[in-house]
């Protein structure tokens, strides 16, 4: 099985460029998700065929938004977190297979400042416990864009950064502790020393230079690590300001 994950930056502005189909066709996927959809579920006029599509869009027009793609109808599907704040911010869909749940994520940036932190680490524990309960009843592959670079390895300049969005202090203590619940980062697993990023700022042409950021993820239950095959950044596709992710389970 495989399954695929990308921050599009924007669904219509990256089907618009080729970019994105190129590499659906290509790999394939039997499960597909995407953050950052930036649209309401009317304006998705695309069809992609051979795949359910689940949609959990934002109030606000033009923000946030997580849509899923499953070759297999699932047994359920449900939206949000129970007791978030902020529902209407399109952040989260859980689908149900029969051997595992799966949950797309975008999960929220503590913005400039860390304006945004507090809100941030009630989201994270909310998250946290979403994840540990489904665990209870069958192993869960969590994925999407969680916002955190969790280690050194994980981004270009760690000294400059440790108290901007994405690397502070209490942002890695949360992945930390969502890791100790009994959950595994796929990728770091495989690939402990291993240098690859998955997001690059716009700005002072980052990506070209690969001044980056790991913040896009796979994390599975403990005891579904022994199926994952392979763990993969795709961090030569073009298209979005992140790169797509890629999980080979067994």
């Amino acid at each position: 099985m495989k399954i695929l994950n990308w921050n599009v930056n924007g669904l219509r502005a990256s089907l618009s460029k080729g970019h994105l189909l190129e590499f659906l066709q290509r790999e394939d996927g039997d499960i597909i998700a995407f953050e950052e959809t930036k649209m309401q579920k009317e304006q998705l006029t695309h069809e992609f065929k051979g795949y359910h599509t689940y949609m959990n869009s934002a109030v606000r027009k033009g923000y946030s938004g997580v849509l899923v793609l499953s070759k297999e109808e699932p047994l359920s599907v449900s939206y949000d977190i129970e007791g978030e704040a902020e529902p209407l911010e399109g952040r989260v869909i859980t689908l149900e297979y029969p051997d595992f749940y799966f949950v797309a994520a975008y999960v929220p940036n503590s913005k400039d400042g860390l304006k945004r932190l507090d809100y941030r680490m009630e989201w994270e524990d909310l998250m946290r416990k979403h994840l540990t309960e489904l665990d209870k009843i069958k192993p869960v592959i969590y994925t999407g864009d969680l916002n955190v670079a969790h280690n050194e390895i994980d981004l270009k300049n760690p000294d400059t950064n440790h108290k901007n969005a994405g690397f502070s202090d209490e942002e890695r203590e949360k992945f930390t502790v969502l890791l100790e619940s009994g959950f595994i980062d796929t990728y770091r697993k495989l690939y402990p020393e291993r240098v690859q990023y998955t997001w690059w700022s716009y700005k002072t042409r980052a990506r070209e230079r690969n001044v980056g950021w790991r913040i896009d993820y796979f994390v599975v239950s403990e005891r579904l690590m022994p199926r994952v095959s392979d763990s993969i950044i795709y961090d030569d596709v073009l298209g979005s300001d992140h790169c797509p992710i890629g999980l080979i389970v067994d």
